[in-house]
């Protein structure tokens, strides 16, 4: 197994995810005595997943910068990207911040393309459905919406008034959801010919 700096921020990502999901059941009832505030809650697991977001990027960056990349880096990779954004929309259904149906949607998409490319890839045709611009605009807009979404409380800008994280959240987390049905659709057109031969 590969070990190196790009390497061991994925396996980061991978370990932000317990403690990531953690913080939402810490005791945040003013009545328990040592309870802590919701809103450090919210604080908290929006850094968390702030900070795999960014590892997310510098892992990636770093491969290429130090010449470091690996066929187990291109695995393992994804599969944390995969594994945070569906923990995140996960804890965000059960505390009723976003719909069922959305997280359904982008979750149950990540399980698809990723099928799909495995088939595609043992079909030697791999980069017929490699990341395409489609897909890292979906990726950029839902992981700002699970940012808001995370962070749910409304932040007060002396300049600006009142800034609705939660509005703002679900509005861009909706408009996730059909970059995700795109994106899909654009990922199975481009399989449609091998699938067709097949």
């Amino acid at each position: 197994m590969t070990c190196n700096v790009p390497t061991m921020l994925t396996w980061l990502r991978i370990l932000l995810i317990p403690v990531f999901v953690g913080v939402f059941y810490l005791p945040i009832d003013p009545q328990q005595l040592g309870a802590i505030p919701a809103h450090w809650v919210n604080i908290t697991a929006t850094t968390i997943f702030a900070i795999a977001a960014i590892t997310d990027w510098l892992d990636g960056y770093l491969a290429r910068r130090l010449n470091q990349t690996s066929a187990f880096g291109a695995f393992l990779d994804p599969v944390a990207d995969k594994l945070m954004v569906a923990a995140a929309l996960i804890v965000l259904v059960e505390f009723e911040r976003v719909g069922a149906i959305i997280a359904l949607i982008i979750i149950g998409r990540e399980i698809a393309i990723s099928a799909l490319r495995e088939w595609m890839a043992g079909e030697g045709q791999r980069s017929s459905v490699g990341v395409a611009m489609i897909g890292k605009i979906k990726t950029a807009v839902q992981m700002i919406a699970i940012l808001f979404l995370l962070y749910w409380d409304n932040v007060h800008l002396a300049s600006m008034g009142i800034l609705q994280t939660k509005l703002i959240g679900h509005i861009l987390i909706a408009i996730a959801a059909f970059l995700t049905l795109l994106s899909m659709a654009y990922y199975l057109k481009a399989a449609l010919p091998k699938i067709r031969a097949k």
